[in-house]
């Protein structure tokens, strides 16, 4: 009987032992992943020499988006030089960010864009003689061409030119992960692509004709346009049954009355640093533009107990392509429904009012523009004092941290939790024993003001939500 008992307990605490082992293992594989992701964007360089390109440019738009030397082109038209220049640096790092590398930037003071070449017929002359002495085989426009002025600019210079809606694009379409997340990139693209789509020779003849196919017949370039606009309308209806998913999660927060904060903010600013400051998410987080496009949510609570979520959202950058802006509305719902906004800036950036300001356009557009916004002033450790007074004094309700040192992360953490919607109905009850489940959504969901055990449950006198006071109201009734 004792050598069964020893076995017995032998057996229990190595399953014990094994159960742990997989728990931590689970967290240590999620950490393994995130920096599986850096190595697997980081793996692929160019190897000089080894191109196979075709040299016709006619063929551009068939073939993959693949930037390798690029030469950078700006058009500034308002504001000062300094702008113009901080535009083109953000261009060079989205470049950079996509795997290319960026050999020259070249700016042109205009009233306006010229509608045919983007740059002017003289430019376009000093734009070539920079491609052919660089050796750089992409030109990367800072705006979004016509389809007019892409082709005049490509058959000007030679090789391949795309703007900055295509960079960005490329670069999501790079970093997209999740099921939805490919869906609405792709969705992205074919509607960038469509109006730019062009035919040469064999592109332009009829696909059917002679005996048994007499008429006007379809084109291969009208072909193409008819595929893809099928192509996204089985897009947005599988992003539309994918939405249903979250619309579901978000509804049962709100049927919970459970507070949601967002985290928003410009593009490498340090969202996803400070969602893993203040939750442990372990989202993905690297110094380039972009490193993370799907959404997440995590739980946490405040200090006295009460539930809320964090949601770490897709970046902003100034221009945002209206494409993004329209596919991306499932995930930027997440923003609109939320409940305070942290608007994360970063306190190192040239110009970080821009970025305020551009992340703002976007918020407005989605619809959020009412709800409370904390602005969180990241990378205070390395930002000028200066630069951080200014924005402090500038906005009512900023505040300075540094999700990489931790410094000023708890006083952020408190302006949150004060800024969270409070429970507002006030109740004075006793709950039996028997309903420790109401007890327990209380002190998550409420304000606990007061709390007594008497001898037939627990007295308590709290601020609750409507959907706990209803549940009050049924147990009183039952009583």
């Amino acid at each position: 009987m004792s050598l069964e008992i020893d076995i017995d307990t032998l057996l229990k605490e190595s399953a014990q032992a094994a159960a742990d082992y997989d728990a931590a293992e689970s967290g240590q594989e999620e950490l393994e992943s995130n920096q599986q992701d850096l190595q697997d964007r980081k793996a692929l360089r160019r190897v000089a020499g080894l191109s196979t390109e075709l040299q016709d440019i006619s063929d551009a738009e068939y073939r993959q988006l693949r930037l390798e030397k690029v030469v950078l082109v700006g058009v500034w038209t308002s504001g000062t030089a300094l702008d113009a220049e901080n535009s083109l640096k953000e261009l060079a790092a989205l470049a950079e960010t996509a795997g290319s590398e960026v050999l020259e930037g070249l700016i042109q003071r205009r009233d306006k864009a010229d509608p045919a070449t983007y740059i002017g017929s003289g430019k376009v002359t000093e734009l070539r003689q920079a491609v052919v002495a660089t050796g750089a085989d992409t030109v990367v426009c800072d705006g979004e061409l016509s389809p007019a002025q892409l082709r005049n600019l490509e058959k000007e210079v030679k090789v391949k030119v795309i703007d900055r809606t295509a960079l960005i694009l490329d670069i999501f379409a790079q970093h997209a992960k999740s099921k939805e997340g490919k869906a609405q990139v792709e969705l992205a693209q074919m509607t960038y692509l469509l109006p730019r789509l062009r035919g040469w020779g064999d592109s332009l003849s009829r696909q059917a004709g002679g005996i048994g196919g007499r008429g006007p017949g379809e084109t291969k370039i009208e072909t193409d346009r008819r595929r893809i606009n099928d192509k996204m309308a089985k897009l947005r209806d599988d992003i539309k049954e994918m939405q249903v998913a979250r619309d579901t999660k978000r509804s049962e927060r709100r049927k919970h009355a459970v507070p949601s904060v967002a985290i928003a903010g410009y593009t490498n600013a340090g969202k996803s640093s400070l969602m893993n400051r203040l939750t442990n998410a372990g989202v993905l987080v690297e110094n380039a533009l972009f490193a993370t496009l799907d959404p997440t949510t995590r739980k946490t609570t405040t200090h006295d107990g009460r539930i809320y979520t964090l949601s770490d959202t897709v970046g902003f950058v100034r221009h945002l392509p209206h494409q993004i802006v329209e596919a991306f509305k499932s995930t930027l719902e997440e923003v609109a429904d939320a409940d305070v906004i942290v608007h994360v800036v970063d306190g190192s950036h040239p110009d970080p009012q821009e970025q305020i300001r551009a992340v703002r356009e976007v918020i407005n557009e989605v619809g959020g523009g009412d709800i409370t916004e904390i602005i969180a002033i990241n990378k205070a450790d390395i930002a000028s004092p200066e630069v951080i007074m200014q924005l402090l004094r500038e906005e009512s309700n900023a505040f300075a941290f540094s999700a990489r040192t931790g410094f000023g992360v708890e006083t952020l953490l408190a302006a949150i939790e004060s800024s969270l919607p409070r429970p507002r109905i006030e109740v004075t009850v006793v709950i039996p024993y028997t309903r420790g489940d109401l007890v327990s959504a209380i002190h998550q969901r409420g304000e606990i003001l007061s709390e007594e055990y008497l001898p037939e449950g627990t007295a308590l006198h709290a601020m609750v939500d409507g959907a706990i006071a209803q549940q009050l109201n049924e147990l009183n009734s039952q009583a």
